[in-house]
């Protein structure tokens, strides 16, 4: 089975790539969605982000209050490095065990693994391949201010706290450019699904 990882910065159209490459038959892990599940009410991800930043990262419910979280890591790298402490071991546990999973159920297979700070926490390292998703950076400023209704300063902090394109663009195996939208994109993904499946 080939590992292949799937990265890129936020608001650049990862999603829709993955949509595709469902489409084209390939397995996907939603690493967002994997990053909810550790952190879910009555985990032991969720009881260590409590002790570490408090009580007031908890909604009403119990539950981890993403937004307040959100808004004390995204503007102290050093609160944002011990979330990612916390939270990358858990989802590394929980994407090797879907991976095995995967392996069993179609050992011919091509798993992907989506997941935005796979170079920064080094988990490319465990892929045969990296593809990394990226578009104009206007182009992103754009859609995540339209997508989660952010002011243009709070959207450029958000930015700002990853990594930049051109440095992630670097460790790709594979290129997914999304500028042109939703059609070219379709196209760019098709083209990678099939050099995959030629690999040996």
């Amino acid at each position: 089975m080939k590992k292949i990882g799937l990265t890129g910065s936020i608001a650049v159209g990862k999603s829709f790539v993955c949509r595709v490459l469902r489409e084209l038959g390939c397995h996907v892990l939603d690493a967002d969605l994997t990053s909810r599940e550790v952190v879910a009410k009555g985990t032991v991800g969720l009881a260590a982000i409590v002790s570490e930043f408090g009580e007031s990262v908890l909604a009403e419910g119990g539950e981890l209050d993403r937004k307040e979280l959100g808004s004390i890591v995204f503007a102290d790298k050093e609160k944002r490095e011990i979330l990612n402490s916390i939270v990358h071991p858990l989802v590394i546990e929980a994407q090797d065990k879907w991976i095995r999973n995967i392996e069993t159920e179609d050992p011919d297979g091509i798993a992907i693994i989506d997941a935005a700070l796979m170079i920064e926490s080094g988990g490319y390292k465990r892929f045969n391949k990296l593809i990394v998703v990226w578009c104009e950076s206007a182009i992103q400023l754009d859609r995540l201010m339209r997508r989660d209704g952010l002011s243009e300063p709070d959207a450029k902090t958000r930015i700002a706290a990853q990594m930049p394109q051109d440095e992630k663009k670097r460790f790709a195996d594979y290129l997914i450019d999304t500028s042109g939208g939703f059609e070219t994109t379709k196209a760019q993904t098709s083209e990678i699904v099939r050099r995959l499946k030629a690999l040996k």
